[in-house]
């Protein structure tokens, strides 16, 4: 795997197909776990994980797997990484893996996972499986620090609540309170799953309106260049 092939999987995993905010997929742990942003991330990552070793691992075998065996093979091996997530969350970070709850098991049915599996793991090597795997739950992982940030800040006035269950009682000090704790402020709105639809909505907006603004730029550009050429 070259450099450029690196770069247009990390292009393409964290902008072009970003699976939280173009292909819309696996929305469930999307827009429960971004109450705030230790939630998001902690699952982000740990689907990140899974699928890093889930897409090399798949990528090694892919030549002996009958095509009839494939869907039950992929779930099979996604299935155990998830298993061994879930027992080390349960054991290094007890606290944080009661709230995530049944979301981390989830990630064995997760269609992102399998959908990465299927559409690239299953047809390339393993160092590009491994890279496309980790870059699209890293793209996931973002939207979700992203969506988690913005629900966190309009809902509760503060940002990395919760980060003392991964660092211990002792990371409270670090929650930032952006309206002062005495106020006591919330806004139901924003915390309550219909935030996270509101929030995720202006999310995919904003990636559309960036996205046509570059287009724009890029059509303007290269009139320019052509009109260079003629008068020359």
């Amino acid at each position: 795997m070259s450099w450029s092939d690196a770069k247009s999987i990390i292009y393409n995993s964290i902008w072009k197909q970003n699976q939280g905010v173009v292909a819309i997929l696996g929305m469930c742990p999307v827009l429960v776990m971004s109450s705030n942003i230790i939630n998001g991330v902690s699952l982000g990552l740990a689907t990140s994980v899974v699928m890093l070793i889930s897409g090399a691992a798949i990528a090694a075998i892919r030549e002996f797997v009958p095509n009839e065996l494939r869907a039950p093979i992929f779930i099979l091996i996604i299935a155990a990484l998830v298993t061994m997530v879930d027992l080390l969350m349960n054991s290094y970070v007890h606290d944080l893996y009661v709230v995530l709850g049944i979301f981390i098991p989830l990630i064995t049915t997760n269609c992102i996972v399998l959908a990465r599996a299927e559409a690239y793991a299953s047809k390339n090597g393993v160092a590009a499986s491994a890279l496309d795997g980790f870059m699209m739950g890293l793209g996931l992982t973002m939207v979700l620090a992203i969506l988690g940030a913005m629900r966190e800040l309009v809902g509760k006035g503060t940002l990395l609540s919760g980060i003392d269950l991964v660092f211990g009682a002792s990371a409270k000090s670090w929650i930032i309170h952006v309206v002062p704790a005495e106020y006591n402020y919330q806004f139901l709105l924003a915390i309550l799953p219909p935030g996270a639809f509101i929030g995720l909505g202006f999310l995919i907006a904003g990636k559309q309106a960036l996205d046509r603004r570059a287009e724009a730029k890029a059509k303007l550009a290269a009139k320019q260049i052509q009109l260079k050429e003629q008068a020359a």
